[in-house]
């Protein structure tokens, strides 16, 4: 039998909202996904850039939704953030806290003193969402950072998925505050390497897998932390966004969805498949052939990436690429 990802890695990195759950429903295979890697000893952790709940109310939410889940298994992005303050600072130095209460709970454990208002003793100022975040807060922050205070954001999403649709996210008031400052945060949550790393240092991992749904925040983080990453299609990723992914955005292997875990490693890389001829020209990605739409796309990503610049008009050679590419929601030229 061909080697699987759950034999070529030592450790899943998983991404939470669009890769394992979406609301409060799990995704297709997730909890099978969880239990399989359980099962070939490889380790997981649920790799999350919401600063706004702590890591046992996140593995709550998930055994509540029926995937296997442990407090020690959770990556924050605010465990993250506290981190770097930690390093940088002395213990019992006040940190000003944009954020819940989670927020408040990780920067203590440190050895830091958690503050909601500014004076001059601040040292610090960690910013994470929260839904009662106000003005007073925000203008509290803008002072400690204008007085020299060490800002670090868990997160720069500029938006946040609800079963509404899109919100502003921590991004949207990072943006705010630094209009507001002129300063620029250190980075604690994907695509920077704080998360990441301390995900990957939790794990005990040499070969970590990156899984998740999102190119700007999980494969990029993936590839600045220099590990292989899995895309699946069950969240904000599509196949345009995939085929125009720039250098640092391009995962190693793509899916549809967790199920891929139990697959052939390779036949989930992003390279030429079988059943597709794709010809790279100056205007136009030529498509020939017949089979299974993922695999045009992989083939492709691998043909554009290669042959670089803006995504050409994409031709359909046959009956089967036309009807792929329809199935993917592409455009024929």
């Amino acid at each position: 039998m061909s080697e699987g990802l759950l034999d070529r890695y030592d450790a899943l990195l998983f991404d939470l909202d669009g890769t394992v759950y979406r609301g409060g429903q799990a995704l297709p295979a997730a909890a099978e996904a969880v239990d399989a890697a359980h099962a070939k000893g490889v380790a997981v952790r649920f790799v999350t850039n919401n600063a706004s709940r702590s890591p046992d109310e996140v593995a709550e939410h998930l055994r509540g939704m029926s995937v296997r889940a442990d407090v020690d298994e959770v990556s924050t992005s605010g465990q993250a953030a506290a981190a770097v303050l930690a390093r940088e600072l002395r213990a019992g130095d006040p940190v000003l806290v944009l954020g819940t209460d989670a927020l408040v709970d990780e920067v203590a454990a440190v050895g830091l003193v958690p503050v909601r208002r500014f004076s001059v003793d601040v040292k610090g100022v960690a910013q994470g969402l929260s839904p009662k975040m106000t003005w007073e807060d925000l203008a509290e922050g803008a002072l400690a950072i204008r007085a020299g205070a060490l800002w670090v954001a868990c997160n720069v999403d500029r938006t946040l998925p609800s079963e509404r649709g899109l919100l502003p996210g921590n991004g949207s008031l990072v943006h705010a505050m630094r209009v507001a400052t002129d300063q620029e945060p250190v980075v604690a949550g994907k695509p920077a390497t704080p998360l990441m790393d301390q995900s990957i240092r939790s794990a005990g991992a040499r070969r970590p897998l990156v899984v998740g749904d999102r190119l700007d925040t999980d494969i990029e983080g993936a590839v600045a932390a220099g590990v292989d990453s899995l895309l699946v299609l069950t969240g904000v990723a599509t196949a345009a966004t995939v085929l125009a992914a720039g250098e640092r955005e391009r995962p190693t292997y793509l899916a549809q969805d967790l199920t891929a875990l139990t697959r052939p490693a390779d036949d989930l890389l992003v390279t030429a498949r079988p059943g597709w001829s794709v010809t790279a020209g100056a205007d136009e990605l030529a498509v020939d052939g017949d089979g299974d739409p993922l695999d045009l796309l992989r083939s492709l990503c691998a043909a554009h990436w290669a042959a670089g610049g803006p995504v050409p008009l994409i031709g359909a050679r046959s009956e089967g690429a036309r009807s792929a590419l329809t199935t993917l929601g592409l455009a024929i030229g």
